[in-house]
């Protein structure tokens, strides 16, 4: 049965300084937040572990947790498999935090709707060779003279496109909708890892259990 991924995070204490009350525990247990689990090297270089997946409209990490894996709280399972730590700008934004996004930035829809670049639509030449790919920023005035390799021509083209600032924007998110996921038949892999990733190792004299230590300065990450 899968947990929220907070219980897999092991607690630190640290020394309490409220002294006002003599029953208070000289020690606060906290959970650590700075550990972080990652995904085993083994793992990470196998892409026939992952499948592509498109993140759809407003879809959260826990939604898709749900729907691949049959558990909401594998919702960190999705953000691992993409090494996403900052979800807020990481992740693609809701419809209306972006629509928001746009209009604090912009201001309104003429700035929205002002040149942000240009780029190439892609050139080649009669035999396929590809002469210019899309997607170079050029300047508005580009334009490239080539040989064609097929019929020993010479072509000069201008063949470019106009990036607003919304398509600028779109682009960003859209990119961050394409995401990989570990395979269905491979997540008890990492599942059973985490723990153990997390835990901490003996050998410093903060060090209570596998999942404490204690210390006025901890060393989070250790």
């Amino acid at each position: 049965m899968s947990i929220p991924y907070f219980r897999y995070l092991p607690n630190f204490e640290y020394v309490n300084r409220l002294k006002e009350n003599k029953n208070i525990s000289k020690y606060i247990q906290v959970k650590n937040l700075f550990k972080r689990g990652k995904l085993r090297e083994d793992i990470i270089e196998n892409i026939s572990y992952f499948t592509k997946y498109k993140v759809v409209g407003d879809q959260r990490p826990d939604n898709i947790a749900f729907e691949i894996y049959g558990s909401q709280y594998l919702d960190w399972a999705v953000l691992l498999c993409n090494n996403i730590i900052n979800f807020e700008n990481e992740w693609p934004l809701s419809q209306e935090s972006f629509k928001n996004y746009l209009y604090s930035k912009y201001l309104n829809d003429t700035n929205l709707n002002k040149v942000h670049h240009y780029e190439t639509l892609g050139i080649k030449d009669s035999l396929g060779k590809i002469i210019v790919p899309s997607g170079l920023k050029v300047p508005s005035s580009y334009s490239i003279t080539y040989i064609d390799s097929g019929n020993g021509r010479q072509y000069t083209k201008s063949e470019i496109k106009t990036v607003t600032n919304y398509d600028y924007e779109i682009d960003i998110d859209n990119n961050k909708r394409n995401i990989y996921l570990l395979k269905p038949d491979y997540i008890s892999i990492i599942t059973n890892d985490i723990e153990g990733e997390l835990l901490y190792k003996r050998g410093s004299s903060q060090y209570i259990s596998p999942s404490l230590v204690r210390g006025e300065n901890i060393k989070l990450y250790s």
